[in-house]
């Protein structure tokens, strides 16, 4: 059996003995923040319970290193949306130690990517197009400097308003002790 049909199955049962009333909430946030976390598996739950939150008190934002790469891409689109469309008045940005975006290149991507029957004349379309793949895969080296990068981008965006603090935290994904980076009431 396929891991799609062990979710639906579970899902029929979910839904049928109604158990998803304990988790019925608005839209809206009920701290009024949205959180920018990064997509490791570790922080899934760890995350929300390091921080005493509960369903349907924030917006949790996810991608790959918890970065805003693009200040007019999904990411920052979805934080404007948090802040404009669903009330929050504070933005987290949370990054954690041992983020694996700390430790990719685009040489081993492209790599991979090859290695799962992506053609190389697609990779090049993709390069004469004008994608950057350094620039698209870039990691970092400290997770401290990639969470004052984001908080930056968004702090400075022209649509984000000057009066919504933006906070820099980092996560240890082994304790869920969160260290602050950038204090948003602060700027």
């Amino acid at each position: 059996m396929s891991l799609l049909n062990d979710i639906l199955e579970f899902n029929k049962t979910f839904t049928e003995q109604r158990e998803y009333e304990k988790y019925q909430t608005s839209k809206f946030p009920d701290k009024k923040m949205a959180i920018l976390s990064c997509m490791d598996t570790r922080l899934v739950e760890l995350l929300p319970h390091a921080m005493n939150l509960r369903n349907g008190d924030v917006k949790i934002i996810k991608s790959a290193g918890a970065l805003v790469t693009h200040p007019f891409g999904s990411i920052m689109r979805s934080i404007l949306v948090a802040v404009y469309e669903l009330n929050a008045d504070e933005v987290c940005v949370i990054g954690h130690h041992d983020c694996g975006m700390s430790k990719i290149s685009s040489k081993s991507m492209l790599e991979k990517i090859k290695a799962r029957g992506i053609p190389e004349e697609r990779i090049e379309t993709i390069k004469y197009s004008g994608v950057d793949f350094d620039q698209w895969f870039k990691s970092f080296d400290s997770v401290e400097a990639s969470v004052k990068d984001s908080v930056d981008v968004i702090k400075h965006h022209p649509l984000f308003p000057e009066n919504v603090p933006v906070h820099g935290l980092v996560i240890d994904p082994k304790t869920g002790k969160l260290d602050l980076i950038v204090n948003g009431y602060n700027n």
